[in-house]
């Protein structure tokens, strides 16, 4: 079940032994970019199985064989000697094509429709 960060952050006072908003004040500075507003655990082509417990699910990753990604692991490397970060987040597209960039500058990499479902490369 989500849990509300202000929630936990109450909570983490008082396992402390102190009183939230007496002895620490809980601030709100709002969504800063690149900051989701939840995490998701897996990913759309990820599948869960059931275990002996119902309410404990595993789940069925998918594979990568290292020499199958090994040449986009080193061309990611190459594009991050460039120091040029719209091409680095590119580049990890392709490696994560399931990543969507919400609230951050790299946006645009995902609304100009990059195909990073295919095995392709980015060349610096």
């Amino acid at each position: 079940q989500p849990v509300r960060i202000y929630d936990l952050a109450k909570k983490m006072i008082e396992l402390a032994g102190l009183v939230p908003e007496r002895d620490i004040e809980i601030q709100f500075s709002g969504l800063r970019p690149g900051e989701k507003l939840y995490e998701e655990l897996l990913n759309d082509s990820e599948i869960t199985e059931q275990t002996s417990h119902k309410k404990i699910m595993m789940a069925k990753v998918r594979e990568y064989h290292f020499q199958d990604i090994l040449p986009q692991i080193e061309q990611l490397i190459l594009v991050a000697q460039t120091n040029d970060k719209y091409k680095l987040v590119r580049q990890m597209k392709v490696l994560v094509p399931e990543f969507i960039s919400n609230n951050s500058e790299f946006e645009q990499l995902d609304q100009n429709n990059i195909d990073t479902t295919s095995n392709s490369q980015i060349w610096v």
